[in-house]
């Protein structure tokens, strides 16, 4: 058995004792764990604490730095479309995961959505920032 899916699957078992979904997950660099989570989202009454959530964010702070480029992920369950979206804005590696979603897993509800509000301002903050930083 793969060790780091065998510590991830650890995690998960770690979840089990606190009516969490048992979902687990390591970050792996140079051969070494050096993030472990399992999903705490009943425990810290939040939605976004998801195992792969929460080992990157341990993982960037042991590193220092939010690229983990250089780092490999072990979750036990196929990451959601959140965590998926945060592994890729963390540029980890390489993902390796267990088990996959059922297909027929019912999708969470979307909420009313209202686009364009103040666009103009908002689009133009975001290009000032991005051009003084090309600046420097």
């Amino acid at each position: 058995m793969n060790v780091f899916m065998q510590a991830a699957l650890e995690a998960a078992k770690e979840a089990v004792g606190s009516s969490e979904i048992p979902v687990g997950a390591v970050i792996v660099r140079g051969g070494e764990i050096i993030a472990r989570a399992h999903n705490r989202k009943e425990a810290s009454h939040d939605p976004t604490a998801h195992a792969e959530i929460l080992a990157i964010r341990h993982a960037a702070e042991a590193l220092g730095d939010w690229r983990l480029s250089d780092c490999d992920l072990y979750v036990t369950l196929e990451p959601c479309p959140m965590c998926t979206a945060a592994i890729r804005e963390a540029r980890i590696r390489r993902l390796y995961f267990g088990a996959f979603k059922p297909q027929d897993a019912p999708s969470p509800q979307s909420p009313e959505t209202y686009c364009g509000i103040e666009e103009d301002a908002c689009t133009q903050l975001l290009q000032d920032f991005f051009q003084k930083r090309r600046s420097l």
